[in-house]
């Protein structure tokens, strides 16, 4: 990378990078010594798992939980790990539960999961050909066989995460026709709505992603997402910051000012336009802020630059020779 590449851009992503990375490492340290003030705010769509398994378990009903129609992916695998631990809670009381998959591959990896979930409960009995199911790769198929799963087994509870497009709304009238409590979470932000209509619990932006960690409370997943709510937090005040250095420079007065031309840029003396009176303000382009995403590249970094590329066309004429 030249040097006026790494001016332009490298040296802020750089920083910002490995201020993330520190953040997240250092937080995940804290997680493992057993740091107490690792703060995760309530989320109530998922505190209500209890409440819908128990209510669940009282009616003798199931508990049906759908992935999304996507393909395999971090939003497919993260909504698997949320079924995982609700599965865990249903296994406990022998509570049916049932997984509806539109993709193979989600499919296969939920099967192998809650799988699991069961042998490790010691319920391996209770794992069969209808706790998982693929009902189809066609989404509005896949919709009307999910929707008469719901209807012919009376389910107590519906759990809707992943990537959910014109059948959410489908599921979600469904389940509340045959009086489930539905938690449901998008991350298509088209489709949030229709879920806030007709679900009792809905996951909001990064709730979803912050699932894993809040239900697990790993160390791992603990201190990434306090990690990376330090990152957004500095975000926030830099952006904050910035904006009124920039406020306020614009006011003040100008002793130099940034001249830029095709080949680099110029720090000149500011002089007084013609008919001016008084100092000259300083311009956008003069600012503090903008010089660290907008640096000034030198005229005689250009100029060498140039000086090293090959004139387009001498190696073929040398060729020729």
């Amino acid at each position: 990378m030249s040097g006026e590449q790494y001016l332009d851009s490298g040296w802020i992503g750089t920083a910002f990078t490995l201020l993330v990375v520190f953040f997240i490492l250092f937080n995940i340290y804290r997680a493992n010594k057993g740091a107490k003030n690792l703060f995760i705010r309530r989320i109530a769509g998922l505190n209500a798992i209890d409440d819908a398994i128990g209510r669940a378990t009282e009616m003798g009903r199931p508990v049906l939980m759908v992935p999304g129609i996507g393909a395999l992916d971090a939003i497919s695998v993260q909504a698997i790990n949320i079924f995982a631990q609700v599965t865990k809670t249903a296994a406990t009381f022998a509570t049916p539960v049932r997984i509806c998959c539109a993709n193979a591959p989600v499919f296969a990896v939920a099967q192998e999961v809650i799988r699991d979930v069961y042998q490790q409960a010691g319920q391996t009995d209770k794992f069969g050909a209808e706790t998982v199911q693929f009902v189809s790769d066609q989404q509005f198929a896949f919709a009307a066989g999910v929707s008469g799963i719901i209807h012919r087994e009376k389910v107590a509870a519906t759990f809707l995460l992943g990537a959910f497009f014109a059948e959410s709304l489908i599921f979600a009238e469904t389940s509340n026709a045959v009086g489930a409590i539905q938690v449901a979470g998008s991350t298509q932000s088209t489709q949030t709505p229709f879920f806030i209509a007709a679900c009792d619990y809905v996951l909001i932006g990064d709730e979803f992603y912050a699932a894993s960690a809040y239900l697990t409370r790993q160390p791992v997943l603990v201190g990434s997402l306090v990690g990376q709510d330090w990152a957004k937090m500095t975000v926030a005040g830099l952006v904050l910051v910035g904006t009124l250095m920039g406020s306020i420079e614009r006011g003040q007065a100008a002793t130099m000012v940034r001249v830029d031309g095709e080949n680099g840029c110029v720090w000149e003396q500011a002089t007084p336009a013609e008919g001016q009176t008084g100092p000259v303000k300083k311009a956008t382009k003069d600012t503090f802020m903008h010089q660290i995403f907008n640096p000034c590249i030198p005229k005689a970094w250009t100029e060498v630059e140039r000086e090293d590329k090959p004139v387009e066309g001498a190696a073929a004429e040398g060729e020729g020779e």
